[in-house]
């Protein structure tokens, strides 16, 4: 008899896929700063959106896949005028959330934003509620809306504090797919074992390379990926709320399971209980549209632009002392092909402030970048180092700091100070300094879309914790559109 056989038995759901579920269907969130931070995520990450229909190159990639398409009781994209089917809309968000990089981050052994599954969350929110209310149901609440950021934005972060993805050359979209799966299944009525199933087929995905983040290939792919990912987890979850069946052991699988194809065979390590760490602990980006292992960087450039401003032709070298993650993910030489490589790049983010005294997402732009030869030149003075205690206590849980020093040499043999900064704006450490300014980011961003008395009337409703959670999502959502 052939033992060249393999054994057809079902096994039970692989234990992660049971521990998502579990935490998505029945455990309740009990923290009220939780709570208070997903409602200022909520803010940034929609006026971030806001303002990235200010870019055409976003722009194109809005509206439905068919022009003329018209969608009853569809959901809405804020700061536009299209009503589209819920798998459409959700990209529609994730892509203007995601476009100019200027809100949320987690960093740990992965990198990623969990803020991008606001578009899949949105989307479906807004649909269930106008088709609700259409049948003379209750519509969902935006309480419901910032329960389920709290858990896809803790499912994403725990997963991503052991378990390095980029280190196989794989994307962190991949968390965003997930999480966002197994929270717009229960938001569809999906029970705990239909969560089971669709975070399986959000796993049996696989993973999109990083191509798109890296040289020489960095281009606006990564600006639009987190929106396919979100809305693919809608699509899952649609399909999965149909009947369609799970792979239980999609992770665990031999030869053909998620661990022994793209995880070198190892299995993943999580060592908390999912609850409300991540959003608690969550880091915004409240100044510079820029990728976040830099913030600290570019705060310290502009401290330095004063010193140096007058002074650019005698710069004899720029030493920049960063963590390794930092020096892995964005420090890079050469031409800068496009906005999206520019916004990934430590130098350029970094040599911008000190001849400017800010850095703004139009300074990512071809027009600007070509216009100023200095800029390249000072990368090419720039001597990246690393400090090993940065990179420490960039992974240590009491710090996760994101630390940065810059100090400038000049030809006579003068210098400046090294300034270093430990600790961005939108860090939790720096929530009391921090909050204000990400509330007076989001008024400005909201006046880049709409009257002032409509700003106004949102900023004081995003800005009452308990008038926005009893909030219909719906109606939330109609302040955001634009006939």
């Amino acid at each position: 008899m052939s033992n060249n056989v393999e054994l057809n038995q079902r096994p039970d759901p692989d234990a992660l896929l049971v521990q998502i579920a579990d935490y998505v269907d029945s455990t309740p969130i009990a923290s009220a700063e939780a709570y208070n931070t997903a409602r200022n995520c909520l803010m940034d990450t929609l006026g971030c959106g806001l303002l990235a229909l200010r870019f055409p190159e976003c722009t194109k990639h809005l509206g439905p896949l068919v022009p003329g398409t018209t969608v009853r009781h569809g959901a809405r994209v804020p700061g536009t005028s299209h009503e589209l089917d819920p798998v459409t809309a959700a990209f529609n968000i994730g892509c203007i959330i995601r476009w100019l990089d200027f809100n949320d981050t987690w960093l740990a052994a992965e990198w990623g934003h969990p803020s991008d599954n606001l578009g899949g969350i949105l989307a479906t929110a807004d649909y269930l509620s106008r088709v609700a209310v259409a049948e003379g149901k209750p519509p969902l609440t935006m309480r419901d809306v910032l329960t389920a950021m709290i858990k896809a934005h803790e499912i994403q972060g725990v997963l991503a504090l052991e378990n390095s993805f980029n280190r196989v050359g794989l994307d962190h979209v991949l968390l965003v797919r997930v999480a966002s799966t197994a929270v717009v299944t229960k938001m569809l009525g999906g029970n705990r074992d239909q969560i089971i199933d669709a975070v399986s087929q959000a796993w049996v995905d696989g993973c999109a390379l990083r191509t798109y983040r890296h040289a020489p290939n960095a281009g606006s792919r990564k600006s639009w990926a987190a929106g396919d990912a979100t809305s693919r987890a809608v699509r899952l979850a649609m399909i999965t709320m149909k009947g369609e069946m799970g792979l239980p052991s999609v992770l665990s699988a031999p030869k053909w399971g998620y661990y022994d194809v793209l995880f070198n065979g190892n299995a993943f390590s999580v060592k908390q209980d999912f609850a409300s760490y991540v959003m608690e602990n969550v880091l915004f980006k409240i100044s510079f549209p820029a990728e976040f292992h830099a913030q600290t960087a570019v705060e310290a450039a502009v401290t330095l632009h004063s010193q140096m401003k007058d002074r650019v032709d005698e710069i004899e070298r720029i030493e920049i002392t960063t963590h390794e993650s930092a020096i892995r993910i964005i420090s890079k030489e050469g031409e800068l092909a496009n906005p999206a490589d520019r916004d990934h790049c430590l130098q350029y983010m970094v040599a911008v402030p000190l001849l400017y005294g800010n850095l703004v997402a139009e300074h990512y732009e071809d027009a600007f970048h070509h216009a100023d030869p200095r800029i390249d030149a000072l990368r090419q003075k720039m001597v990246i180092k690393e400090d090993p205690r940065y990179s420490a206590e960039y992974l240590e849980d009491d710090k996760r700091s994101i630390a940065n020093a810059i100090q400038i040499f000049f030809t006579d043999g003068s210098h400046t100070e090294q300034v270093a900064v430990e600790y961005p704006i939108g860090h939790r450490r720096r929530r009391e300094e921090g909050i204000p300014v990400l509330e007076q980011k989001f008024r400005s961003n909201l006046a880049t879309r709409f009257p002032q008395a409509q700003s106004d009337k949102i900023a004081a409703l995003c800005s009452d914790q308990a008038a926005l959670e009893k909030t219909p999502v719906h109606e939330f959502m109609s302040l955001f559109v634009i006939n």
